[in-house]
């Protein structure tokens, strides 16, 4: 089913453009630092489909602890997404892959998950508890599966925690497994950016035109 009323414009967040062709209701923008300004920025963000709400906080609560103060506003299962990346994951809530994904495996979080291989710029030892060398391996690359700010979670994971005090990613994973409740991986194999670094931020601006279509599908 297409998105009712007008198409999204061709400006603004990414993020928020990708979101405003999918079937999510509501959106909210958990912000700290500089919020005034990105405040000023989104405004009630409806040029780019539904209202966009915002979470302030007086101190960094991490990525999670933001949410705990807008529980009883949250459905059963929702997606959480890092503002920093720049993706062509299916985001739909009813159709897109992580959230139906979470809903059918009955885990307390799913994490949208991404191959990459690392490059280690040194030789790097291998040791025996006593200093002793053992091996070495020269300039390796380091094939791992790393989370790409994406996350399907159930409301009932947050409710152990406590509002106003920091929640962060880390914890929501580790806390699942001491209780024999692992999370679940998504893997992901299509267009992912971490925009963290200038460098990563120059790229993203290249790419993001030349991927327009595949980015803001239907827009």
């Amino acid at each position: 089913m297409a998105p009712t009323g007008p198409p999204p414009p061709r400006v603004g967040p990414p993020v928020l453009r990708q979101l405003a062709v999918t079937r999510l209701t509501s959106r909210t923008l958990a912000i700290g630092h500089l919020g005034h300004t990105i405040r000023a920025c989104v405004g009630n963000g409806s040029q780019w489909g539904p209202r966009v709400g915002d979470s302030g906080e007086d101190s960094p609560l991490g990525t999670m602890g933001p949410l705990l103060s807008m529980l009883d506003q949250l459905p059963e299962r929702f997606l959480v997404m890092n503002g920093d990346i720049l993706t062509d994951l299916d985001l739909d809530l009813d159709f897109g892959d992580v959230p139906r994904t979470h809903a059918t495996s009955g885990a307390p979080l799913t994490i949208a998950a991404y191959a990459r291989q690392v490059n280690i710029d040194f030789g790097v030892l291998t040791t025996e508890w006593d200093r002793v060398v053992v091996g070495l391996t020269e300039k390796p690359r380091v094939d791992c599966r790393v989370s790409t700010g994406v996350y399907g979670v159930s409301r009932d994971t947050l409710d152990p925690y406590t509002p106003g005090l920091r929640l962060g990613f880390d914890e929501l994973v580790l806390d699942p497994l001491k209780a024999e409740t692992p999370p679940h991986a998504y893997d992901f194999d299509g267009y992912w950016l971490d925009i963290g670094r200038p460098d990563a931020y120059d790229r993203a601006n290249a790419e993001f035109t030349q991927r327009h279509g595949v980015l803001i599908k239907g827009a």
